[in-house]
């Protein structure tokens, strides 16, 4: 709801600023010829999509203080779960007062939170700085400002950072402290105490975020952004290597990641998971000791592995995200899972309801037998879910021959 009101806000801002007096919607010749240029890193927030902080640009000169922000979007825009999820999302660059007494300034929401607020003012000459100013004006005009959000390869970040890179023809990194990172592994340094926000993840997204990324790549991450731009280096107009970042300014001490406390132990998906491996496994011994399966336990466990079968079935097959496929969890969790919650219920089908545990828990095993030679990661707390659908398919197995036995004495 801030993110959205902020997103009004803004459009407003635009129409109110002092600039847009001086510069008319074509007509550039209002801009001064000087300004100073700044890159914000705002650490991150308690909310999900604020759990790896946020970048803009600063342009401080005569005509006011304005934060150009590539991170604005609506949750009230039609259908915004799907096309978000289907990766067909856009969102949007606009500007609001960086600072001042108005409420709807840019760093308020950062600070009301007790996020750090670094500034990092960039060493260009103002011919470029000016250059990188009309630049975001031009973008953040409305037929010019929407573009298409990628989780990972076009955010709010990278696009700050590749309008820079092309300001300045490039620019050279240093080799972060870790070269062996994935996307997957700085995700979940970016969540260590939302463990469901990343069994989510960890089941919606496939191996296309499991491969070692480069430095630039690394960058998708705010934070991690700012700490390369500290180092990074660019040959100015005389040849001359020339750090990118001239001077860094704490705006805001707060109190570094302004994240939720960690989630008990004892509500994580590991824990529950275990609890409830040992629960069903006790409950598919008590089946198979008296001949009968609990169709009950069958009905609602294959029901909630359908329901996350079929999401993941669309991410893979409909969904524009590349990170989602391919995924090998489709291979568990599919559709076809409801053939064991529904078809349980109707004498008539109950053989091929067999056929399908048969196959189901050939395909399942073999996968996860071998699944340290598949190119996924996959979270802890996956193999207990994994030993309930084993456990499940076993039972009904095992029940039928045992059946079958009884009826050829």
């Amino acid at each position: 709801m801030i993110k959205f009101l902020l997103t009004l806000l803004l459009i407003l801002g635009i129409a109110n600023s002092a600039i847009s007096q001086k510069i008319t919607k074509h007509n550039l010749a209002g801009f001064p010829d000087s300004c100073k240029v700044s890159l914000i890193t705002c650490y991150p927030g308690p909310l999900v999509y604020e759990l790896y902080g946020h970048t803009a640009i600063r342009v401080k000169s005569n005509y006011g203080d304005l934060a150009y922000n590539f991170g604005m979007f609506s949750f009230n825009k039609p259908n915004f779960m799907y096309t978000f999820v289907k990766g067909e999302t856009d969102y949007m660059l606009g500007y609001t007062p960086f600072d001042g007494d108005r409420y709807y300034n840019f760093i308020n929401e950062y600070r009301y939170r007790g996020s750090r607020i670094v500034e990092q003012e960039l060493n260009i000459s103002n011919k470029k700085a000016v250059q990188l100013w009309k630049s975001l004006h031009i973008l953040s005009l409305p037929e010019n400002r929407e573009y298409r959000y990628n989780y990972v390869l076009d955010n709010c970040a990278t696009r700050p950072r590749d309008m820079i890179e092309s300001l300045v023809g490039g620019l050279k990194y240093p080799v972060p402290a870790d070269t062996t990172l994935s996307f997957r592994d700085i995700m979940a340094a970016h969540s260590p105490n939302y463990p469901w926000y990343q069994f989510g993840i960890d089941l919606a997204l496939g191996s296309g975020i499991d491969y070692t990324v480069t430095t630039r790549q690394q960058q998708f991450a705010p934070v991690l952004l700012m700490e390369a731009m500290a180092k990074a280096t660019y040959t100015d107009e005389n040849g001359k290597e020339t750090p990118i970042v001239s001077k860094t300014n704490i705006i805001n001490e707060g109190t570094g990641n302004a994240i939720l406390p960690p989630t008990p132990w004892y509500l994580s998906p590991l824990f529950i998971a275990l609890i409830l491996m040992i629960a069903i496994g006790y409950a598919s011994y008590r089946d198979i000791k008296r001949g009968k399966v609990s169709k009950w336990i069958d009905c609602i466990w294959f029901t909630v592995t359908g329901l996350l079968g079929s999401l993941i079935t669309f991410l893979v097959f409909a969904s524009e995200h590349e990170a989602t496929s391919p995924n090998y969890l489709i291979f568990w969790l599919n559709p076809l899972c409801f053939i064991a919650s529904l078809l349980i219920w109707i004498k008539s089908l109950r053989k091929w309801v067999v056929y399908y545990h048969f196959i189901n828990f050939a395909v399942v095993l073999i996968l996860f037998a071998f699944w340290w030679a598949i190119p996924q990661c996959a979270n802890t707390a996956i193999f207990p879910m994994v030993a309930i659908t084993l456990m499940r398919s076993a039972t009904n197995i095992i029940t039928l021959r045992n059946a079958k036995k009884k009826t050829d004495k």
